[in-house]
């Protein structure tokens, strides 16, 4: 007897085959019969109990099931008799593998700090499944494109001995008889001295923020792709970030359509997201938010209620570029037409989900960077390797990083940062 998956279950019609999986749920019809939900990792079926063809001892079995009892199940998939497309499963036998009993996610409804406690066993639900799934596309979908792309992946330290952009948001931790080292923010720093030996560089890791948010798009543990081009300036560092981004979305609709469905998210709207991306200054940005009564200076950052209007009536992201030199990096070149500007571009999602990229070219001159780095009070020896690259050889060039829980958050239209990572860190929470 053939043990297959269902994935498979399309060309196994008709024939007796072998299921292992978890009972999603059951209910009785009558005596005699019985439906059980049965799921394994890549859908669901119902599986259909009748006593007179299974006889009693082992419909007896599907007596004992509760929710999410690992079974083995044999029987013949058919096609459903309703609905044109599904299948369902005819039960012969079945096995129990591991039980479960009183399972603590019940079919009424729970609190989230619940579900949190939970999460462990929430993840096995129906929409959070098809929330895994589509983060596992949008992963290999930024890599695909890196990849075809003449990207090499560099992967950059996770511990630091200083700050890309100071300590005041870092989680310090001891470092043997060095003293103090820190949980990495970026990978940047460390990325760009990969361009100078590999051209185009990206990593792909977990970084970290102390900020004490408790918004529903922070996390205090979360995923970033960081990537750098050497010889690619602005405006192509923006080019780069819309073919991305549309790569992304495209992947998305075409493999996961089934746990877009799931989730309720509108196709039809993310699809009209694959087409030229808008691009706006940062003095046009705060010229619009003002004519919407909103009260804004020329040198203010944006919150998350900016962020959803400025993508308000817009079907595409918006970038957001040539901000005031005061709240940018260091690091950032500045607009030769503008010194008082950085050549830099925030990528702002639609649908109210905000900022998925932060991007610039970055500053090439030695004796430019240094002084910046003095102006904002840094250690010179913390960054003297750092200096280093723009010492010796120095070229034009980019990168931007992407909130990779964040760009999950609009492909699947779930609005709370906390449900599209495996196991969230945020302020309040560290368990499980």
């Amino acid at each position: 007897m053939k043990l297959i998956t269902l994935k498979d279950i399309k060309e196994n019609i008709g024939k007796e085959v072998k299921l292992k999986g978890w009972v999603r749920n059951y209910r009785k019809s009558s005596s005699k019969l019985r439906f059980v939900i049965f799921r394994d990792a890549f859908a669901d079926i119902q599986a259909v109990a009748f006593k007179p063809e299974m006889g009693e001892e082992n419909f007896e079995k599907v007596k004992q099931i509760s929710l999410e009892t690992s079974v083995e199940i044999i029987g013949i998939p058919k096609e459903h008799q309703k609905r044109e497309g599904e299948f369902e499963f005819q039960l012969k036998d079945l096995n129990i593998i591991g039980r479960s009993d009183e399972y603590p996610i019940g079919k009424k409804d729970h609190g989230t700090d619940f579900l949190l406690s939970n999460r462990h066993l929430w993840m096995r639900s129906r929409k959070q499944n098809a929330a895994l799934k589509i983060r596992h596309t949008v992963y290999y979908a930024i890599c695909e494109y890196l990849n075809k792309n003449d990207f090499y992946r560099f992967d950059s330290p996770i511990l630091t001995p200083n700050a890309s952009e100071g300590t005041t948001t870092l989680f310090e931790v001891p470092y043997f008889d060095s003293g103090s080292a820190y949980l990495s923010q970026s990978g940047q720093l460390y990325l760009e001295a990969g361009i100078m030996t590999l051209g185009r560089v990206y990593d792909f890791g977990p970084v970290f923020r102390a900020e004490k948010s408790k918004t529903r798009k922070h996390l205090t543990e979360f995923w970033m792709m960081d990537a750098e081009a050497a010889f690619v300036e602005h405006e192509e560092n923006m080019n780069i970030q819309e073919e991305l981004i549309r790569y992304v979305v495209c992947t998305v609709i075409d493999r996961n359509t089934k746990e877009l469905k799931i989730l309720d998210r509108d196709i039809n709207q993310l699809k009209k997201a694959d087409a030229p991306f808008k691009r706006m200054t940062h003095r046009q940005v705060i010229d619009m938010l003002k004519n919407k009564g909103v009260k804004i200076g020329y040198s203010d950052d944006f919150g998350a209620p900016e962020e959803e209007m400025i993508t308000e009536g817009s079907d595409v992201p918006i970038f957001v570029e040539r901000w005031p030199k005061e709240i940018k990096s260091f690091y950032m070149k500045r607009d030769k037409e503008n010194p008082e500007l950085v050549l830099g571009a925030d990528l702002i999602a639609p649908e109210g989900f905000g900022e998925i990229i932060g991007g610039s070219q970055r500053e090439d001159d030695h004796d430019i960077l240094l002084g910046r780095i003095k102006s904002e009070g840094y250690d010179v020896k913390d960054y003297q390797w750092f200096l280093d690259l723009r010492k010796y050889g120095s070229v034009p060039h980019s990168g931007f990083g992407i909130g990779f829980e964040r760009l999950i958050q609009w492909m699947s239209g779930i609005r709370y940062i906390r449900e599209v990572i495996p196991f969230p860190r945020m302020i309040n929470r560290i368990n499980p």
